[in-house]
C-alpha cells in the first residue's frame, strides 16, 4: 500500500512537471508584458518633450492605457489561450503605432496596448492559477516574478534604446510581443484536467457568477485596491523622493521599488512551504501599513530612509497580488465570468494615483497625498479575513 502511494506521488510529480513545462510560454509572455506595462513611466519625459505637452495632458495617456486594460480583461476568461495570443498581437500593433503617433493618435495606440495587456495578463493568471491547484500559490508568485523581471528591465531598455528617439524601443517591444504570441500558440487548447475537476467541484461552476454576492464584492474591492496602492506608490514615491531630497535620482527609487517587488515575490515562493498563505498575507499587509504610516509621519526624511521605505514598500506589497489571485481561483476554478473581476483592477490603477495627486494639491503636500495608499492598505486588511477564508469552510445549506 505504501509502495503504491509512493508510485502515485511520483506519477503526480511527473505530470506536474509536464504541466509546468507547458506553461513556459505564459511565463515568457509575462516578462515581455512587464516591459510594456510600466514603459509609460520611464518614457514620459521623452514623450512630453516630443509632443511639447503639459503634465495634465500627459496624464490622459495613462487613462487611455488603463481604459484599454479594463476592456481587455473584461473578456479574457472566455478564451484563455486566445486572449494571450491575440492580446500580445494587439499590444504589438499598438507599439508599432506609437513609433509614428502624434499626441492624439497615441491615445488610440496606448488603448490598444492596454487592451492587449488586460486580456493577456488576466488570461495568463487564470491559466497558471488553475493548471496545478497544489502549486497554485507558488506558480502565481513565480509568474509575477517573471512580470517583475520585465518591469525592472524596462527603464534599462529605455535608457539604452532611446538615444535616437523612441522608435527603437517600441520596435523591440513589438517584436518581443509577436514572439510571445507565437510561443503562446503552443499552450494546449484545453484546460488541464486538474483545473477542470477543481472548477466542476465548485458550487459556482454552473452559475454565471463566479462567486456568491459577498465574496464577489470582497474580491471586487480587493483587486482594485492592490493595483491602486501599487500604482500610487510606484507613481509618486520617486517624485516625493526628489522633492524632499533634490539630489535623489527618481530612476533609482523606481528601480529600488521594482527590485524589491521582485525579491518579495521570490521570497514568497520560498516561504509558502513554511508559513501558511493566510498568515503570510496578513503579515505582509500589517507590515505595509506600518511602512506607509512611517512614510506619512516622517516630516524630514533622509535619502537613506527614503530608499529603505521604498524597498520595504515593494517587499511587503509584492506577495499580496499573487496571494489574492490564489485565494480567488481556489474558490472559482476556471470560471468564464472572471474577466470582469480582473477588469475592475484597472479601476484602482486609474483612481487611487489620481486621488493621491488631488489630496497632494489640496493640502499642498505630497506627504499628505501618500496617505491614500496607506488607507488603501488598511481597507485591504479589513477585507483580509473574507479573502483568506477557505472556500471549503462554507456552511452546508
Amino acid at each position: 500500500m505504501q509502495q503504491r502511494k509512493i508510485e502515485l506521488d511520483q506519477s503526480d510529480g511527473v505530470k506536474n512537471d509536464q504541466r509546468v513545462t507547458m506553461l513556459a510560454p505564459v511565463f515568457f509572455y509575462f516578462v515581455v508584458a512587464g516591459l510594456a506595462t510600466v514603459m509609460l513611466g520611464p518614457l514620459l519625459p521623452v514623450l512630453v518633450q516630443r509632443w511639447n505637452i503639459q503634465d495634465a495632458q500627459a496624464g490622459t495617456l495613462f487613462t487611455a492605457s488603463f481604459a484599454g486594460q479594463l476592456c481587455g480583461a473584461w473578456f479574457a476568461a472566455r478564451n484563455l489561450r486566445g486572449s494571450v495570443i491575440f492580446g500580445a498581437l494587439i499590444s504589438a500593433a499598438g507599439c508599432i503605432m506609437m513609433i509614428w503617433a502624434s499626441f492624439s493618435t497615441a491615445h488610440l495606440a496606448l488603448f490598444c496596448i492596454g487592451t492587449g495587456l488586460g486580456a493577456g495578463l488576466a488570461a495568463g493568471n487564470i491559466i497558471v492559477g488553475t493548471s496545478i491547484p497544489a502549486l497554485r500559490g507558488r506558480l502565481l508568485a513565480m509568474l509575477n516574478v517573471a512580470w517583475g523581471l520585465g518591469a525592472i528591465a524596462c527603464p534599462l531598455l529605455v535608457h539604452v534604446s532611446t538615444a535616437r528617439g523612441i522608435g527603437p524601443f517600441f520596435l523591440i517591444v513589438s517584436v518581443a510581443l509577436a514572439i510571445a504570441a507565437g510561443f503562446a500558440a503552443t499552450v494546449p487548447h484545453a484546460v488541464s484536467p486538474a483545473a477542470l475537476s477543481e472548477a466542476s467541484s465548485s458550487p459556482q461552476s454552473a452559475s454565471r457568477m463566479p462567486l456568491p454576492l459577498v465574496p464577489l464584492l470582497v474580491f471586487g474591492a480587493a483587486l482594485p485596491l492592490y493595483i491602486g496602492i501599487e500604482n500610487s506608490l510606484n507613481g509618486w514615491l520617486p517624485s516625493y523622493a526628489v522633492r524632499t531630497n533634490p539630489s535623489t535620482q527618481a530612476s533609482a527609487i523606481t528601480l529600488c521599488f521594482w527590485t524589491a517587488e521582485l525579491a518579495g515575490r521570490l521570497l514568497i515562493a520560498a516561504l509558502m512551504s513554511r508559513v501558511g498563505e493566510a498568515i503570510l498575507f496578513r503579515l505582509c499587509l500589517v507590515s505595509l501599513i506600518v511602512t506607509e504610516a512611517l512614510l506619512c509621519a516622517t516630516v524630514h526624511i533622509s535619502p537613506g530612509s527614503m530608499v529603505a521605505i521604498t524597498i520595504l514598500s515593494g517587499l511587503t506589497l509584492a506577495p499580496l497580488y499573487p496571494l489574492t489571485i490564489s485565494f480567488l481561483l481556489a474558490r472559482t476554478g476556471n470560471h468564464p465570468g472572471l474577466g470582469p473581476l480582473f477588469a475592475l483592477a484597472s479601476v484602482g490603477g486609474a483612481t487611487l494615483p489620481w486621488l493621491t495627486g488631488v489630496i497632494s494639491t489640496q493640502f499642498n503636500s505630497l506627504r499628505s497625498g501618500l496617505a491614500v495608499p496607506a488607507f488603501g492598505a488598511i481597507a485591504f486588511l479589513l477585507l483580509s479575513k473574507a479573502i483568506t477564508t477557505s472556500p471549503h469552510a462554507r456552511p452546508e445549506t
